[in-house]
This record gives C-alpha cells, sequence and structure tokens, in this order.
C-alpha cells in the first residue's frame, strides 16, 4: 500500500542546520524507506536559484548516502522561496504549496521561530499540520511557558515536536531494552543498590565558530539543560506500560518533576570552568576569551558540572551528576552507573579494587560493566574485568529517527511541552547564582581533562 504524501517545509532552509544535519538525514531516511512520499519545499532569506537549489540538495543528500527513487523524486518536485517568514501572508502561501498534510520544520534560532509562530496565529493550518522545533524552548521557565502557549494557539501538543536529536530512536530505546529487558538489571535499579550515577559528555571541539550562540548559552544551558536531563529522564524513569507517546512522556515527565538540585545549594552542587589556550589533539587553541564573537561580560562557561537528586521512592540519596564541556583532554560520551560497594568480603578474600560500575557509552552505541573477579595469578586476589557489548546502531542517523518521527505525526520521542518547563525549572538556582557570580569560574587549559581541583567522575 502507497504511503500518503506528506510535505517538509524547512523554514530557514539556507541554513547550516539544515545543510548540515537536516537534508542528509532526510536523503537517508528516503534511501532506507523508498516508499515514503515527501514534498520537499524550502523557505528562508538566503537566495537561491532553481540550479544553485538543487546543486544544495545534492550536495546534502551525499553526504547522507541518500539514492533511489525517492530521493529522485524529491530532487524532480522541489522548490525553493525566499521569503520574509515572519509575514503571514507569505507563511500562508507557502503553506498552499504543500500537498498532503505539512510538517513545518523551524530550523531557525529560537527568537526568529517565535516571531514565526505569532505570524502562523493569522493563518489557516490544514488539519493535521505537524510542527518541529529545535532546543532550546525558551531561555527560562517563563520562556518555555509563553513559548508553549504561542505553539499551543496552533496546533494540539501531540503535533508539536520540540526536537532533542539525543532521544533519536535507537539511543532511547537501547537503555529502555538494557533496562527493562534483562531481569539482572532492574531489580538492582534503585537507591539500595546503586550509589551515584555520572552522565558525561566531554568534547575536543572548541567554540568552532558559533560564538553567536554558545556565547549567550555556555555548557549548562547548550548541554545539560536540555540534552543530558533527557537521558537522566531516560535512566531514571519508572518502566513506561508502552512505548507510545503517552506513556513513555509521561515516565519522564514524572521523573523530572521529582529533580532538584542535590541539597538546594549551587555552591556545593555545581560548578563551572573556562578553557584556557592550549593544545588538543595536537592542535592549538587560543583562550575562550580569545575567540573571535567571545563577550568577556557575559562570563560563559565552557564546562559545566552540576549534581541534581530525585526526590522519590526509587532515586532518593541517589546523586546524579551531569557533566559536559569542551576543548577537553578526550572525547568521552559515558554514562557510569556505580553501584554500592559489596558489604563484607570473606576472610582470605582480598584486593578488592573498586565497586561494579556499569557503562553506557554514547555515539556509537555500547556497554561495559567493570566487575572483580580471581586475579591470573593467587586465585585469592581479586582483580578488575571488563566486559562489553554492542547495541544494535539502528538504521537511521540521528536526525533521520527525528525526521522520522515528525513526519508520522509521532511525537514518543520529542520534547512534551511541561517537560520543556521542568528542564529549565531544575536548573534555574544554578543559573541564578552564577549570574550573581556566587559559584568561582575556574579554569583549565585546552586539551586537558579540566581544573586540576576536580574530582574525576565515573
Amino acid at each position: 500500500m502507497t504511503k500518503p504524501i506528506t510535505t517538509l517545509l524547512i523554514l530557514g532552509a539556507g541554513g547550516d542546520l539544515a545543510g548540515r544535519l537536516l537534508l542528509p538525514a532526510l536523503g537517508q531516511l528516503l534511501t532506507a524507506h523508498p516508499d515514503r512520499r515527501v514534498q520537499l519545499i524550502g523557505a528562508g532569506r538566503e537566495e537561491f536559484s532553481p540550479a544553485e537549489w538543487l546543486a544544495r540538495l545534492k550536495e546534502s543528500f551525499a553526504v547522507g548516502e541518500g539514492s533511489g527513487a525517492a530521493v529522485d523524486d524529491i530532487l524532480e518536485t522541489t522548490e525553493y522561496h525566499t521569503s520574509n517568514l515572519a509575514d503571514a501572508a507569505e507563511l500562508e502561501r507557502l503553506i498552499a504549496l504543500c500537498s498532503g498534510v505539512p510538517a513545518i520544520y523551524f530550523a531557525l534560532p529560537p527568537a526568529v521561530a517565535a516571531g514565526v509562530c505569532d505570524a502562523l496565529a493569522d493563518v489557516a493550518l490544514p488539519d493535521g499540520t505537524q510542527l518541529a522545533l529545535e532546543k532550546p524552548f525558551g531561555v527560562d521557565e517563563q520562556g518555555a511557558i509563553a513559548l508553549n502557549a504561542r505553539l499551543a494557539r496552533l496546533v494540539p501538543e501531540n503535533q508539536i515536536h520540540r526536537v532533542d536529536h539525543f532521544l533519536g530512536r535507537s539511543t532511547v530505546l537501547n537503555l529502555v531494552g538494557l533496562r527493562f529487558a534483562n531481569r539482572i538489571f532492574e531489580p538492582l535499579w534503585s537507591n539500595l543498590h546503586i550509589e551515584r550515577v555520572d552522565v558525561v559528555y566531554d568534547e575536543q571541539l572548541g567554540l568552532e565558530g558559533r560564538a553567536g550562540y554558545y556565547d549567550r548559552a555556555g555548557a549548562l544551558v547548550d548541554m545539560i539543560q536540555s540534552h543530558l536531563l533527557q537521558v537522566l529522564a531516560v535512566l531514571a524513569m519508572e518502566p513506561p506500560s508502552s512505548l507510545g507517546a503517552a506513556d513513555l512522556r509521561d515516565a519522564k515527565g514524572l521523573v523530572l518533576r521529582a529533580t532538584r538540585l542535590r541539597g538546594g545549594s549551587p555552591t556545593r552542587s555545581s560548578r563551572r570552568a573556562r578553557y584556557a589556550a592550549g593544545t588538543v589533539d595536537g592542535r592549538h587553541l587560543p583562550a575562550y576569551l580569545d575567540e573571535k564573537g567571545v563577550r568577556a561580560a557575559n562570563d560563559t562557561e565552557t564546562l559545566a558540572e552540576v549534581t541534581f537528586e530525585i526526590d522519590n521512592w526509587r532515586w532518593a540519596g541517589v546523586p546524579f551528576t551531569l557533566r559536559s564541556g569542551k576543548a577537553l583532554a578526550e572525547r568521552r560520551r559515558e554514562i557510569a552507573i556505580t553501584f554500592k560497594p559489596v558489604p563484607h568480603l570473606p576472610i582470605g578474600l582480598s584486593g578488592l579494587p573498586g565497586p561494579t560500575v556499569l557503562r553506557i557509552f554514547l555515539g556509537p552505541d555500547e556497554m561495559a560493566i567493570d566487575l572483580n573477579l580471581n586475579g591470573p595469578g593467587d586465585p585469592r586476589t581479586l582483580d578488575r574485568v571488563r566486559l562489553g557489548a554492542s547495541f544494535g546502531p539502528g538504521q537511521l542517523l540521528a536526525y533521520g529517527e527525528v525526521l522520522e518521527g515528525v513526519l508520522d505525526g509521532d511525537p514518543a520521542l520529542s520534547v512534551r511541552a511541561d517537560t520543556a518547563v521542568q528542564c529549565w525549572r531544575i536548573v534555574a538556582p544554578v543559573l541564578a547564582a552564577w549570574r550573581a557570580g556566587k559559584v568561582p569560574m575556574d579554569d583549565y587549559p585546552a586539551g586537558s581533562t579540566g581544573p586540576a581541583e576536580w574530582k574525576e567522575l565515573g
């Protein structure tokens, strides 16, 4: 049976997000599912001739190794329109060009996207219209509430996709499968057996020309407030009844409503730092404050670490520490779940190296468990052994999975309105303390593991 046609209308189609991520992912999605019928319309302030637009598409599709009849059909039928996206009449004209149900993707900066939402309030949207927006969802708790109100005037909540590519289908389902399909894990998944959880997302990359966004956001807003809190929610949620949108998002929402800064103290439970000049993987990086476009008055951190607690029966007392930073020695994308020490060793057994640690690596998705086993020499002396496995890689890149959910009208892996607000509520005390200068700004040389006085996680 042939699937009905859907139109993907990308607002901001001439920008970096569309060219680098969305369009390659669309090509990959259509290659994997050639029966899918998609019309593509691009719009933005940039000017492209038909030939230039086609060349841009072909270049992006090549990155995603897109090929086949569905990709060829896109290339034959696609259109690009130079438009003022804040003008209701222009938006109405673009939507009138759409065949079938439109899926409107806001590949735009947040302030511009808010203006487009206001303009769309004067446009009659077809039934079933899907809206997809990139983070950040507002700039604080009140901003998220205001954005939600704008969107609610346009379409129902289940037609809104607040995109977080960390929630790509494979990653979420891998975590769900590990927890709930293995009896050896789920009975231990609580404060009775787990001592702490660390989620680390360290990058070797520096600013990479992103001062316009990053210098106003910093590591806390860019990574912890959004991506890593979503990872925490999947790790800590109660077993959902199904993988449907309502059940999965309800389970995440319950966890986030119970999440708060550990001890309520930003000075004790948060740290921030900024990179100085140094060398990363043989490449010299200037100090962050010397990067082009950076304003010292913004007092932006490039490394953030915050410890949270989840105030419920399962997790009371367990610290969840989230860390992310730039220009660090190693690329480390890891969830480390440290189990409590054994209560007693038999007399005569010695050399306990440490507690059991389950490690889940993100991108590529792999896992390992650090165990204590009898060593190869004296059988009475324990040694450390790591057992590892790889998760299924999934068919699509993260943005391919995002687009599939948008085109299918399935919001299961998107961020729900209340969750977007909760994520800002959770970090609000930290943001306020940092802006007031109550938490010192440490520094670290680019290419190091971070400030020397910081204890390593995991």
